[in-house]
């Protein structure tokens, strides 16, 4: 009975720890996102300032839309390296979550 105690004791504790490694890996990872997403705003905002600039200095319809047509490019760009990104974080982040818990999953099969 006493062993039986202390066999719940220490799962308890295993249960506890494992809980406590999730949810810090959880915190990292959405630092990160949080962190990235904060980057990826700053700098669209920063090129579109900078395009809403040059398209006050334009002289001509063409160069307008050269000017428009760059921006667009770029922002398409962008936007695609950052979702991979961010895809790309999320995925370490679960996986970051679930990884605590692999080793109980394992004893319990």
């Amino acid at each position: 009975m006493e062993q039986s105690f202390e066999q719940a004791g220490k799962l308890g504790k295993e249960i506890v720890d494992t809980g406590l490694q999730s949810f810090s890996a959880m915190a990292n990872g959405m630092q990160a996102i949080a962190t990235e997403a904060a980057d990826y705003s700053k700098k669209s905002f920063e090129a579109g300032s900078k395009t809403m600039e040059q398209m006050m200095a334009v002289q001509s319809p063409e160069k307008a839309l050269e000017i428009q047509t760059e921006y667009a490019r770029t922002a398409y760009q962008g936007f695609v390296a950052q979702a991979t990104r961010m895809s790309e974080l999320y995925a370490e982040l679960s996986k970051g979550i679930y990884q605590p818990f692999e080793g109980m999953v394992a004893k319990a099969k």
